[in-house]
């Protein structure tokens, strides 16, 4: 008599286990933003500062100065100066913490895992732009009670716009030094040095020669922003951000994102 023999279940062969998806990949890098403790502080010490400006606007400012526009201005400040920080620590982290060793294990496609950290680094900086717009709309009412006058809404979905984009291609440019270095403390410096060393020396020599001030705006990266700040982009305004942008931030990204997919993980 024949014995039945039960079917052998079907084991997937190794490295066949499906991949995360990109959604996924996003997620965890979100959770990597405010999990390790220089993401978390860094977003509350964004919101902090925020608080801390606007309270300073209530209290020095005079009153034709307590305007939407300006409680926004202050905001600014904070937000431009370290959400680039948050950009760089979520790619440098990788090699500076030794990690990159096990992400880059679960999902061997380093452009996807790339990817998904500029995704996540975008949404992070929206949603502290949103939250730095609510509260600079709180402290101008508490500002207009407190001093007086009249409560002005001067900023419109136009201005709120360009504020915004101002952030983001602050928060890219050092995501792009970020992937260039790879080094925590190189890409900061390189990334202030640029706003505050290479774009000064650059006014300088426009303002001595002719033949470059007529060309700034078309390689000078942070002065083809200053119409975002002044609310007073034109068709050649955009047109001088994209080939200044494509310079400063589209080329180092293209560069770092190609010496990620070839850099030594250990």
């Amino acid at each position: 008599m024949s014995t039945a023999t039960a079917p052998t279940p079907y084991a997937p062969a190794p490295g066949t286990a499906p991949k995360p998806s990109l959604v996924r990949l996003v997620t965890v890098e979100l959770r990597k933003l405010v999990d390790t403790r220089a993401g978390f502080w860094l977003l509350a010490s964004i919101a902090i500062l925020v608080v801390l400006a606007s309270a300073s606007v209530m209290i020095w400012a005079p009153d034709s100065a307590i305007t939407y526009d300006v409680f926004m201005q202050a905001a600014g400040y904070p937000i431009g100066f370290l959400l680039p920080v948050l950009a760089i620590l979520s790619v440098t982290s990788e090699w500076s913490q030794r990690t990159g060793l096990v992400t880059f294990t679960m999902e061997p496609r380093r452009i996807r895992t790339l990817l998904a950290k500029l995704v996540a680094t975008v949404i992070a900086a929206v949603a502290a732009v949103v939250v730095s717009l609510a509260l600079a709309a709180v402290a101008n009412v508490l500002g207009a009670a407190v001093n007086g006058v009249d409560t002005v809404w001067n900023n419109g979905a136009s201005e709120i716009f360009d504020w915004t984009l101002l952030q983001l291609l602050g928060l890219l440019l050092g995501f792009a030094f970020a992937t260039l270095f790879r080094i925590s403390a190189v890409a900061i410096v390189v990334y202030y040095a640029y706003n505050l060393v290479i774009s000064g020396l650059l006014s300088v020599l426009a303002a001595f020669q002719e033949w470059f001030a007529d060309i700034q705006g078309w390689v000078d990266f942070s002065f083809a922003q200053i119409p975002l700040t002044t609310h007073s982009m034109d068709g050649e305004a955009w047109a001088q951000l994209a080939t200044s942008g494509t310079i400063w931030l589209l080329l180092p990204l293209a560069v770092g994102t190609w010496l990620v997919l070839r850099a030594e993980v250990k």
